[in-house]
């Protein structure tokens, strides 16, 4: 029992901390601009404690059922994480461009930061990592697909079809995500697994029972959505007249989801295992855009109330940007310390434009 409680602290710190702050919810939102602030932070941390949780549980039913099946568990349920966050927040304030943001920081954050920073550890380390090349070119040209569709076409569509583009983007982001699962699961499962030999796999293996971490996993996105409830209205008020950019709740979002894939992440580059980098990375960027949307536009269908999936210019470039060197630097099977250098770079950049509020 007692080592139970300690391998789960994190959860039992967070079910603390939710009984507190679920019955003292309006009393922290109405005390004060600084009050709000402190309690947000305190509940962001508290969030991304469980997302760990949640995280290292994925990983234990991804290392039972094994590729591609595990990586998809872990990309699913940080977008679970994702859409559970965003669905709470915008349910207590209409953000038309919360989801929007979002989903552009989480394609920024993953693919140029993830990558950008594993390639470059990885690459010092062990100079040139190789990988399954078709795998960073099945995914590449899928995201590329789903956002121009769901994320660049809604500029051109007027007002009065708002609602009959929303039902199509639910449809075909669907379509789009069961015939990726289907492929990537039967036909060519063989794209997004890559053999290593003697590459120290052995030391990132762990143990548990299938149910038990399923069941914390469930539990774990229960928990976040309490959390992410109360976190919501304080973040609102805490934030309120600083002169924050307006994207900084979506960066909230995205880095809160992400925060445990970096680190899996890290732990394959530097155990010079490079495929689940590039299946965590880009396999969550996948996620995020094609299930996201399909839930954001139910929910905004549904209190017809329309939002702004479509990028703004300068997201538009950068997504263009990160997307084109993508695509030239996945498409040779192999990654290196400048490659992922030109990835850290446009994070730099994409960081310094949210800071300016672009």
């Amino acid at each position: 029992m007692t080592g139970l409680l300690k391998s789960e602290g994190n959860l039992l710190i967070a079910l603390i901390v939710a009984a507190i702050a679920i019955p003292l919810e309006h009393s922290l939102a109405e005390s004060g601009q600084t009050v709000a602030l402190i309690a947000s932070v305190a509940l962001i941390g508290v969030i991304i404690l469980v997302s760990l949780r949640v995280a290292h549980h994925a990983e234990v039913l991804a290392e039972k059922v094994g590729e591609p099946y595990g990586t998809m568990i872990l990309t699913l349920s940080a977008v679970l994480v994702e859409v559970v966050i965003l669905a709470i927040m915008l349910g207590h304030s209409h953000n038309p461009t919360l989801a929007r943001d979002t989903i552009y920081s989480a394609v920024m954050l993953d693919i140029n930061g993830i990558i950008g920073v594993a390639a470059i550890l990885g690459g010092l380390k062990h100079g040139e990592q190789p990988y399954n090349d078709a795998s960073g070119k099945t995914y590449i040209v899928m995201i590329m697909t789903g956002m121009g569709v769901s994320m660049l076409v809604p500029e051109f569509i007027p007002v009065a079809h708002w609602k009959a583009y929303s039902l199509f983007s639910i449809g075909i982001m669907i379509f789009l995500y069961a015939m990726f699962l289907r492929l990537q699961t039967t036909k060519h499962s063989y794209f997004f697994s890559y053999t290593y030999a003697g590459t120290g796999d052995e030391n990132h293996t762990h143990g548990g029972k299938t149910a038990y971490s399923a069941a914390i996993l469930v539990a774990g996105l229960v928990l976040i959505g309490v959390l992410a409830e109360v976190m919501s209205k304080t973040l609102g008020t805490g934030l309120e007249g600083t002169g924050i950019p307006p994207v900084f709740p979506a960066l909230v979002v995205a880095a809160i989801s992400a925060s445990p894939e970096i680190l899996t992440a890290l732990r394959a580059a530097l155990a010079n295992r490079m495929q689940p980098v590039i299946n965590i990375a880009l396999g969550a960027s996948l996620s995020t855009v094609v299930l996201t949307v399909p839930v954001i536009e139910l929910i905004s269908l549904f209190n017809d109330q329309k939002i702004h999936m479509a990028l703004t210019p300068t997201q538009s470039i950068m997504t263009a940007l990160t997307l084109l060197v993508a695509a030239i630097n996945l498409n040779d099977g192999q990654t290196n310390a400048i490659e992922g250098t030109t990835h850290f770079v446009l994070f730099c950049a994409f960081i310094m434009l949210s800071l300016l509020g672009l």
